[in-house]
């Protein structure tokens, strides 16, 4: 799967948000200053062309929607972090983040915790 600039998550954000949208859509959603439009349809297209958007026609104008989940992309791009900074090891990113974010003990304990509840 192919990495997301910042614009295209931003616009994929949005997307998995709203579920589906037309460009004007897309564009109320976006903080101000909002981009023209044309930017915003041009990184709609390019999302296309990496299959993370498909549209279908509606009236004179088309409405887009995600074909790549939102877990399915976080997945991927943890891993890639992981992979790129971590040398693969999990153990390794979760301690760098929790030093670096000054976690407790209790705090990693109540994630486990998080995580065992859903593994059941």
């Amino acid at each position: 799967m192919k990495q997301l600039t910042k614009a295209e998550e931003e616009i994929m954000q949005i997307l998995w948000h709203l579920k589906e949208s037309n460009v004007n859509g897309i564009i109320d959603e976006m903080p101000e200053p909002k981009p023209a439009y044309n930017t915003v349809s041009t990184i709609v297209r390019i999302l296309e062309n990496k299959e993370f958007v498909d549209h279908r026609k509606k009236g004179k104008g088309y409405i887009y929607f995600p074909k790549v989940e939102k877990e399915t992309y976080s997945n991927q791009s943890i891993n890639q972090l992981m992979n790129n900074y971590f040398n693969g090891s999990f153990q390794s990113m979760v301690s760098f983040f929790m030093k670096k974010n000054e976690m407790k003990s209790t705090d990693l304990e109540e994630i486990l915790k998080e995580i065992n509840k859903d593994n059941k």
